[in-house]
């Protein structure tokens, strides 16, 4: 009986983790697997992608939520509705909108001037002119005191009061003092901040000026991010080291060891001590992806590998995206195996050896999602 048991729990988990991607075909939409077949026929009007194993779709201009064999989870009752995060959903119905759980259940939320979609566990409140936070218990985890809360990034969010700038956590507390007049993202206890007229780094809530610096870039990948001094751009690491010299009129962030870098009017990669390691003919280029390919373009978007050799070929579009691909769901490039692309007027996915996903093209495709 305990082997059935965690034989179906295993089911179960396997089945929430199939991420699946939303098409459309001949007009209509559905969602497709890794494998490249459909695992939902298309058949929905409107459908939006799935989230923590549930799919908003309209039926009859009502919408309500397919779970991933495509059966109504929760009936399409609804004028619209948002995603599921953090197993709570924003919902309008009868003009009005409010919080839903994954058993359609309506739940009663603190008192808000605006309803506000879940990220990292917590959803704004707003009370006149300020802002706080609740948790999906919808108990009060920050009483509403600032006057702008920015989105959470990995459990961080900026924030401000009275024109200065900090950090909290999704717990409400502060990490970064609320002193300065700009801050930017929170990453292994460091952030880049200008105070006064001064650029720097603050680490434990120290800050530490770095001389001559007008802006300076997030750190996201990896320990060093890019800087201006001069109208040149170079690199700093943690501490604020300048560990290539600024000497570029344009660069992106690394990954791989690699970043771009535009020499010229043309896009090359660097490595760690400042070298171009591949050579600078492109006329545009990102960042490298996870599975170890970047996108360069020519006239068309292509894809490179750490070595600098054209794996597959640059004629397809990409959607927006950058660095920030590699943290949100607006994705650029190969991601954990396939690289969402436009042919011509058809959307779809291609595999690492350039060949494409079920051989088939879409009129429209969505990145993969749970």
């Amino acid at each position: 009986m305990k082997k059935v048991i965690v034989l179906l729990l295993l089911v179960m988990q396997f089945s929430y983790a199939q991420e699946l991607a939303l098409v459309r075909k001949d007009g209509v939409f559905g969602y497709i697997s890794k494998d490249g077949a459909f695992a939902i026929q298309p058949k929905f009007k409107t459908a939006k992608n799935f989230s923590e194993g549930l799919a908003a779709a309209e039926n009859n201009k009502k919408w309500g939520f397919i779970n991933k064999k495509g059966e109504w989870a929760i009936p399409a009752d609804y004028d619209n509705v948002k995603y599921f995060s953090s197993g709570v959903c924003v919902v309008l119905k009868d003009k009005k909108w409010f919080y839903i759980n994954k058993k359609g259940e309506a739940l009663v939320a603190r008192a808000s001037d605006k309803v506000y979609d879940f990220e990292n566990g917590v959803a704004f409140i707003k009370q006149g002119k300020k802002v706080g936070l609740i948790n999906n218990k919808m108990e009060i985890v920050l009483p509403a005191k600032y006057d702008v809360i920015k989105s959470f990034e990995n459990g961080y969010a900026r924030v401000r009061n009275n024109d200065r700038w900090g950090i909290i956590d999704n717990a409400g507390k502060v990490v970064v003092e609320i002193i300065y007049d700009e801050v930017g993202n929170y990453y292994k206890n460091t952030t880049w901040v200008k105070n006064g007229s001064v650029f720097g780094l603050v680490t434990n809530n120290k800050f530490t000026v770095i001389d001559g610096v007008d802006k300076i870039w997030d750190f996201l990948v990896q320990d060093v991010t890019y800087a201006k001094k001069n109208d040149k751009i170079g690199f700093i690491d943690l501490k604020g080291n300048w560990i290539i010299e600024p000497k570029f009129d344009k660069a992106k962030a690394f990954s791989k060891n690699l970043a771009p870098v535009l020499i010229g009017k043309k896009w090359g990669y660097i490595n760690m001590k400042g070298s171009l390691v591949i050579e600078s003919v492109y006329n545009d280029a990102e960042v490298f992806g996870a599975d170890g390919l970047a996108p360069v373009k020519e006239d068309n978007w292509g894809f490179i590998n750490e070595k600098g050799k054209l794996v597959i070929p640059t004629q397809y579009g990409i959607s927006a995206g950058g660095i920030f691909s590699l943290f949100k769901d607006d994705e650029k490039g190969f991601i954990n195996g396939l690289a969402r692309v436009k042919n011509e007027d058809k959307w779809g996915f291609l595999k690492l050896d350039g060949s494409v996903l079920g051989g088939q093209w879409f009129e429209n495709a969505e990145p993969f999602n749970n």
